[in-house]
């Protein structure tokens, strides 16, 4: 998988030239925080995934990850903080919660499939049939969840 060629792809689509609001409204050397807060009980996928990506939108961000992926985290868990340069944390910002949200509702479910068929000889398998562009994500997000590729 090339992260950077995705993200390319990702950004060109969601931001294009810039996110106008934000570059009209903060300055380009402000530096700020942001939380990852689970809304709903589940398997937290993408964590690593997500950092990777802040890394190329943001070299300068630290992020403090405190928790894994495949950890079931309930609401409100905070599971990592990232500071870093504000612009670029907004443009990163959408990306990142919709690969986490997709592969962390993936995991859950793949999960609590799993948990259905524990004692069996069964297991669960993935597919070819993912969505385009998607495929790496989906797939890893039903290991971490406990399923096979």
């Amino acid at each position: 998988m090339d992260l950077q060629r995705f993200v390319d792809f990702a950004l060109e689509e969601d931001v294009k030239d810039g996110d106008h609001t934000t570059l009209a409204c903060i300055p380009s050397e402000a530096r700020g925080s942001m939380v990852l807060i689970m809304k709903e009980k589940g398997v937290l996928a993408g964590i690593d995934l997500s950092i990777r990506i802040l890394k190329l939108i943001d070299t300068s961000a630290s992020v403090e990850q405190l928790h894994r992926d495949g950890e079931v985290l309930d609401v409100g868990t905070i599971a990592m903080k990232v500071t870093g340069n504000v612009q670029h944390l907004l443009v990163a910002e959408r990306l990142i919660l919709n690969i986490l949200q997709r592969m962390s509702g993936i995991a859950t479910k793949t999960r609590s499939m799993m948990d259905l068929i524990a004692g069996t000889s069964s297991q669960i398998l993935d597919t070819r049939k993912t969505t385009p562009l998607f495929r790496y994500f989906e797939k890893e997000a039903v290991r971490i969840g406990g399923g096979t590729n």
